[in-house]
This record gives C-alpha cells, structure tokens and sequence, in this order.
C-alpha cells in the first residue's frame, strides 16, 4: 500500500477560476487573504537581493559568485526553516507557527538594512532564511486543510500568484528608491521595506482559525500519547513518496531560482540596460509570472497535478533556450519576457495542493515541509552554482545550463508520482 491509497477523492463539477472563491464562507476567505498577503510579502521580501545584488557586488566589490552565495545561504537556511517549521507546525499548529516565523523574517529584514560589511549580510540572510522558510510550510498547510477538495488546487493556485505580486512591488521599490537615492542608500531602504510582513501578524492573530482537522489531529495524538516522529516521513509507505516528491521540488525551484536570481543581472551586464531602465522587461516577466499563477492554479484542478507540471516544464526548457541562447534584439527579449514568467512560474500554482495531499494530516506538516524546502535547499545551490559558472562563459549560457537541467529532473520526478487532484482530507488521517 502506497502512502496515499487511503484518501477518498471528491469530484470537481465546477473548474471555473473563481468557482472557489463564490462559494467560500467567511473564515475561509479570511485564511485566503491572510495566506495571500503572507506569499506577496515572502516574495518581496526574497526578491529583493537579486535586485540590489549588482550594487552590492560594486560597493563592496564582491565576485559574482561569492554575491550569488548569499541567495543560495538564504535557500539553504530556508530548507532548514521549513522543515523544522513543518514538524512545529504539526506539534503546535499552523496560525500559531505561521505568526512566528512571518516576525523572524521581517525583523532579520531590518538587520539586512544596517550591515556594514558582506560577511554580515551573508550572516543576516541566513537567518533569515530560517522564518522564510517556516513561514511557506505553515501557510501552505494552513491554506491547504482550509480549503475543500474540489477548490483546492485553484485556491492555493491563486495564493500562490501572490509571489509574483511581491516581486512586482520589489521592483516598484527599487524603481523609486534607485530614482530617488545614492545606490548606497537605496538598497538599505530595500530591506527595510522587507519588514513590512510583520504588520500581517496582527490581522492572523485576529481573524484566522487553526484548521478543525488540524486540531482534531493534534487532540487524538495528545489523548493517545502518539506524537509523530520528525523522521517518520522517511518511513515505510512514505519513504517513496517523499523521496520523488523532494526531487520534483528541487527541479522545479532550481530552474526558477536560475532564472529569476540572475536574469536581473543578465540585463543590466550582457544587455547593457540601466538599472531603472531594466524594469520595463521585468515587468514583462512579472506579468507573465502572474498570469502563469492564475492559469496554472485552474489548471490543476482542471486537467491535475501532474499534468500541469509536465506541460509548464517543457514549455520553461523551451522559453529559456529561446530567451538565452538566440542572438535578438532587446526589443523581442522584452516580448519574450512574459512567456518566460508564465512557463517558469506557473507550476508552483499546483505545488502546494500537491503535496498537501501527498501526506495525512498527521505529517503533513512536516511531509510537505521536507519535501518543499529540501527542493529549495538544492535548488538554493543553483544561484552560486550559476554565478561560478559566469566566470567561464557568458551569464546566458550558465542560466539555461542550470535551468534546463532542473526541468528535467522536474518533470521525470512529476512522471513518477500519482494524480492527488480532488483527494479528501480528513483529521483522522
């Protein structure tokens, strides 16, 4: 028996986009936008560095790679955070993990902003990549076990999409920030602005309810003295599960952090546009990033899971050549920057869903934690692994090397795992 042959599976009658959203009651719209504020704020928050990392590599005088090793610190510490906040979230509950680790990230934010020096940056990032993580695993769960089965993929699809709101308010920042101050001054005042997911912590603490599947599940372990285990995921029928589904996350995370960590860079060096002039193409990547958001969260609940991620990982590999390796005029890069965003971001609409219903309630917290951020803490290697590469041949060529190569092992990973699509979710699981 595989570990998730005891999942009943509803039917989905309605796939319109917004089908979810209409039939809602209040607590489940409150935990949506809570979750949603939540991922904008997360990518804003984590989209930052690559936007000033070319005024830190000239202030400081820092080697790209070394510059790139700070994104990948983040992501490895982030791999820690959503593990560990995973297993806390299973122990202590998911609104309650969510607050703390939304108040780690925003206050380690603020650290960023009054280094001196990049070691100590490097140091800040890293520990804030602990909450950045945790925060991720408690949201999704959260958002996942609020929500029925028919919906699901559209509605953690569509929080999803909030990412790339987050980023699209990065790139505003940075926009009127680098228009209105020094570089010197205007990448502190970027992260301070990445302090700004604490004020979410008072609308959780007000408005959204802990899952009642969640603490009926936390409830019948306490009465029975069975507390899970941190490596019971690695386990019996769950052993497989995890493994494959560790692997699709490192595939699908690898290619987009390749691509959205350094395209930034690749525009301002290998295609000579200025810093604010570069954002008109990032806007176009931006775009195509939410768009890809809302199409991929109705895909997955229209055509499945896996569907979704074998169709976007063929499409990312083809875009990226496309964007990287022919010789164009900036004018059709820019074009080309929406299809980029849409193929290399859409995906992630279905992740969430995904493994949400890989794992009963009982370790879903801390299946899905792993799985995610073990993808994230390999995937973090891409950006350094890029960087280093930069030093031998252009900044193109290393982006879709490392790209191209973690869609690959995305979409045999995706191959391998079963169809979750409508599974029911139940506290006694």
């Amino acid at each position: 028996m595989s570990a998730t042959d005891q999942f009943e599976t509803a039917v989905i009658e309605d796939t319109s986009l917004v089908a979810f959203y209409r039939d809602m009651n209040t607590l489940e719209r409150r935990t949506f936008w809570a979750c949603a504020a939540g991922w904008a704020l997360d990518g804003m928050d984590f989209m930052i560095y690559p936007l000033v990392i070319g005024t830190i590599i000239t202030m400081w005088k820092v080697d790209a790679a070394y510059a790139g090793l700070a994104g990948t610190v983040t992501l490895l510490s982030s791999a820690i955070g959503g593990w560990l906040g995973g297993y806390i979230a299973d122990r202590v509950g998911r609104v309650r993990t969510l607050q703390f680790t939304i108040l780690w990230f925003s206050f380690f934010s603020l650290v960023c902003a009054i280094v001196q020096n990049f070691d100590q940056l490097l140091i800040a990032r890293a520990v804030l990549g602990l909450g950045f993580g945790g925060e991720w695993a408690a949201g999704a769960v959260l958002m996942g076990e609020a929500i029925r089965p028919q919906y699901r993929g559209r509605a953690v699809g569509s929080v999803q999409s909030g990412w790339a709101v987050g980023w699209g308010l990065a790139v505003l920042a940075q926009a009127v920030l680098y228009s209105n101050f020094p570089p010197e001054t205007a990448w502190r005042w970027m992260f301070v602005i990445g302090a700004l997911p604490a004020l979410l912590v008072f609308y959780l603490r007000r408005y959204v309810s802990e899952p009642e599947m969640a603490v009926a599940a936390r409830a019948k372990q306490a009465q029975a003295g069975d507390q899970p285990s941190i490596w019971e995921i690695f386990s019996g029928p769950f052993l497989t599960t995890t493994v494959l589904a560790s692997l699709m996350a490192t595939g699908c995370q690898g290619g987009y952090y390749a691509i959205t960590f350094w395209v930034p860079r690749f525009l301002t060096t290998e295609r000579k546009l200025s810093i604010v002039s570069s954002t008109g193409y990032l806007s176009a990547l931006i775009i195509g990033s939410f768009a890809g958001y809302l199409v991929g969260a109705w895909l997955a609940d229209r055509i499945g899971r896996r569907n979704l991620f074998l169709i976007f990982s063929v499409g990312a590999i083809a875009v990226v050549l496309l964007y990287t390796q022919l010789t164009l005029p900036n004018e059709a890069l820019w074009v080309l920057g929406f299809p980029l965003g849409f193929f290399a971001s859409g995906y992630f609409s279905g992740v969430g869903a995904f493994l949400t219903e890989l794992y009963p309630t009982r370790l879903r917290g801390s299946g899905q934690g792993f799985c995610y951020n073990f993808g994230r803490g390999i995937g973090a290697l891409f950006p350094f692994m890029v960087g280093a590469l930069s030093n031998s041949t252009s900044l193109a060529n290393a982006i879709a090397i490392f790209a191209v190569a973690a869609y690959a092992v995305f979409f045999l990973a995706a191959f391998a795992l079963p169809e979750t699509r409508g599974r029911v979710l139940q506290a006694e699981n």
